[in-house]
């Protein structure tokens, strides 16, 4: 079988459709299922099936496409090996992020990459409406994710995850609210509240979720906003309470307050998704170090009061 074809179909059930395979890989589609019907021939069973109007893998096609999968790996794991002897790792590696990963992370990593001669990053910045992280990564080299623990989908499909570093939420308030006089807030401290809440499923929200479940009662959310500066703001004009990161949530000058709260899980995990045949290429592989070298510097760095924003 050509290894061409086979990324072909790889692409097919990562990306779903061939219009979208096309698209990928700067071919048109009736080129792309001339090639996949070739493929078929080939492996001498139907990989594929139509549904409605579009084609689904069949049992026979996903299971070539995980070993379409695990050949692109071990592909790109010898030509890494090479490298090793040969070069420095260089290149252009692809980054997407997500606006408070970015504030955290790039600017370092950025940095440090001014003493890595020949290796460049490019990054994109999205604010997805859902956090469906995985399905950037055909696009990109790395995707910056942020979870409450691995969600299980991210590492199907050949996807690896490489936590970067661990974040804490607080719950902010309006600096003149009764409970800013406590170090420290328990659920039951915030049960006649009412929140700003973030787009469902997102890891705030989940937070709300983890509230609802040790009171007993459900928060009532007012408003649901994926901008955190917005989030800021109407906590401050004392619409809500919400739950922020502690570390890209500005308190200076804001108006706002934070405060930790115990009993229930109350953190995001950073994480860097990346398909596994990326995570072979030395290029890829250098920038995850550096980002994970920068995720321990930001996590000691915030960690000290006088350095939160």
């Amino acid at each position: 079988m050509d290894v061409r074809r086979l990324e072909l179909l790889r692409e097919l059930a990562d990306r779903g459709s061939v219009a979208a395979v096309a698209a990928a890989t700067h071919r048109t589609p009736s080129a792309v299922s001339q090639q996949l019907k070739v493929l078929e021939r080939e492996a001498g069973v139907p990989l594929t099936e139509r549904v409605g109007r579009g084609i689904q893998l069949t049992g026979a096609g996903e299971a070539l496409a995980a070993t379409a999968r695990q050949i692109a790996t071990a592909i790109e794991a010898a030509e890494a090996l090479w490298s090793e002897f040969t070069k420095l790792p260089q290149g252009t590696v692809s980054l997407s992020t997500f606006p408070t990963a970015g504030q955290m992370l790039l600017p370092g990593l950025l940095t440090m990459l001014d003493d890595e001669p020949g290796l460049e990053v490019v990054v994109t910045d999205h604010d997805l409406d859902r956090p469906d992280f995985a399905s950037l990564t055909p696009d990109y080299d790395i995707v910056l994710a942020d979870s409450q623990g691995i969600p299980e989908h991210w590492t199907r499909d050949g996807l690896r995850a490489v936590t970067l570093m661990t974040e804490p939420f607080d719950i902010a308030m309006p600096l003149d609210h009764p409970l800013a006089e406590r170090a420290v807030l328990k659920p039951t401290d915030l049960v006649s509240e009412q929140w700003i809440g973030a787009p469902v499923g997102y890891p705030y929200d989940k937070v709300l979720d983890g509230l609802a479940a040790a009171t007993g009662r459900a928060p009532r959310v007012v408003q649901r906003i994926m901008d955190n500066l917005l989030v800021e703001r109407l906590v401050a004009a004392g619409i809500g309470l919400a739950i922020l990161p502690r570390y890209t949530t500005r308190i200076h000058d804001s108006g706002i307050v934070t405060r930790p709260i115990t009993g229930i899980p109350a953190e995001r995990q950073i994480t860097a998704l990346l398909r596994a045949d990326r995570a072979e290429r030395p290029s890829v592989r250098r920038v995850i170090e550096l980002l994970e070298l920068e995720g321990r510097r930001v996590s000691a760095r915030y960690a000290h009061p006088a350095h939160r924003r």
